[in-house]
């Protein structure tokens, strides 16, 4: 019986960080909609594709732990990444709101793959610990870029402002 409820317990967190992947799919198309530079634009474009990659792995892990993936799940990520798109596309400071958002969202990720391969460890599924890890490397390369690029990120929001110093 605990070994059950280990399992499902697993299952539950590879379905939260499949759905988690999802939004932030959504979340990136709409950071590119609303990037005009070519260094950021180019920057979250290489991530979508890892982020495409993640997305993957956590399905294929549902699929070998007999889970499909859930509608309930993948309705509240999409329903979150359109709102935060309306948002971007409304709101001014889309370099610095748009990197802070970026910056957040890695290191949610990086917790949830943390717990993830931990959880996974403890319930001897290698093959999902391993792509915790692969995609936990990802999320942290991601993080370090973005915060090597505050600078940056802040010249851009004080030019799209219009705000010289």
């Amino acid at each position: 019986m605990a070994d059950d409820k280990l399992q499902q317990k697993l299952a539950d967190y590879v379905e939260d960080a499949h759905a988690m992947e999802q939004n932030d799919l959504k979340m990136i198309d709409s950071m590119i909609s609303t990037t005009d530079d070519a260094q950021v634009k180019e920057m979250l474009e290489n991530h979508k594709r890892e982020t495409e990659e993640h997305e993957r792995r956590m399905r294929e892990r549902l699929d070998a732990l007999g889970r499909g993936t859930s509608a309930r799940k993948q309705a509240q990520a999409v329903g979150a990444a359109l709102l935060k798109g309306v948002g971007d596309q409304a709101r001014g400071d889309k370099a610095g709101k748009n990197a802070r958002d970026g910056y957040t969202a890695e290191h949610l990720e990086i917790a949830a793959y943390q717990l993830l391969e931990r959880l996974a460890e403890r319930a001897g599924d290698e093959q999902t610990a391993e792509a915790a890890r692969q995609n936990r490397a990802d999320e942290e390369e991601m993080a370090r870029r973005i915060d090597q690029s505050w600078d940056r990120t802040l010249d851009l929001t004080l030019e799209e402002n219009n705000i010289r110093v």
